[in-house]
């Protein structure tokens, strides 16, 4: 998950302070405050390379899933993918509640995220399946790819919008990268319990890819952990039910992804009604205020 770093106007002088081009952090004028993330010369305080080492940890099993992908090794290339996802999931929250968010760990996370999850699994996918077509299977994994990369490229370019319809209402824009990175590895899910050829069919993986990518470079609202606000009578079912997703990982891993997926994919539709209704609610709210004005100032 990226990692937004707070707004902040700039570096300024301060009276009698060196100015530092190289700050990195949310306060970067204070230079004597050693809480801040950076530090003199650029460098990070140890609480900031915590979240930042968790990055870069992701950031070596995306990339250590192609080797085991050219030797075949399919489950650890697959596996390793979806630990950079976990890890991913991770840095963000502990840099969060250390304080310890900076522009650096964001656009380090961004980084970490177009390999690990738009270059690995494109490569890993081409090598099972689509370089059986290589000239149709090479481009949709290259949309793949270039499609992750641009819904990070986009999320950066939002940081610091004020205007962000989406994200106020608590969902994203498109299907995060490691979400989609989860994905396209579905038919692979379900040829390695099933066996069923078709799952590996290059066709179909280029169709599935191509969707995959599609949906991730979209415009559309999509739920996000903020979005899914459920009452207090359910929290605890929801941790039993979380137990026991994490005992099924555990047991039964390739189902439980695929069973994963699924359900993502089925919300989507219920994301889309809901956020609709935020929509409309929020237009009816500012009409209402604009006509209150109206009549204020007749």
């Amino acid at each position: 998950m990226s990692r937004q770093p707070p707004r902040a106007s700039g570096p300024r002088k301060l009276p009698g302070a060196r100015f530092l081009p190289a700050r990195l952090g949310p306060k970067a004028a204070e230079d004597e405050n050693e809480d801040a993330p950076a530090v003199r010369g650029g460098g990070l305080t140890l609480r900031a390379m915590l979240p930042n080492a968790i990055t870069a940890a992701a950031l070596c099993a995306g990339l250590t899933g192609i080797r085991f992908a050219i030797d075949g090794q399919w489950d650890y290339a697959v596996g390793l993918v979806v630990l950079a996802g976990v890890l991913d999931g991770i840095d963000g929250r502990i840099a969060r509640l250390l304080n310890a968010q900076s522009r650096f760990g964001a656009e380090l996370d961004s980084l970490a995220d177009s390999l690990s999850f738009g270059v690995a699994p494109a490569l890993i996918l081409f090598l099972w399946s689509l370089q059986d077509l290589p000239r149709f299977g090479w481009f949709a994994a290259l949309a793949f790819a270039i499609s992750c990369a641009l819904r990070l490229a986009r999320f950066n370019a939002r940081i610091d919008m004020d205007e962000q319809p989406h994200k106020s209402a608590g969902f994203l824009t498109g299907v995060p990268a490691p979400v989609g990175a989860g994905l396209a590895f579905t038919p692979f899910y379900l040829w390695h319990e099933t066996g069923i050829a078709f799952f590996r069919d290059p066709l179909v993986m280029t169709v599935w890819l191509a969707v995959i990518a599609g949906l991730m470079i979209s415009n559309m609202a999509t739920l996000s952990w903020a979005s899914l606000r459920p009452r207090k009578a359910i929290r605890l079912w929801l941790i039993a039910f979380a137990a026991l997703a994490f005992a099924a990982l555990l047991l039964e891993p390739w189902w439980t992804l695929a069973t994963i997926c699924a359900a993502y994919l089925a919300l989507m539709p219920y994301g889309l009604v809901k956020y609709g209704r935020i929509k409309r609610r929020r237009a009816l709210e500012q009409a209402t205020a604009a006509a209150s004005g109206r009549a204020a100032a007749g």
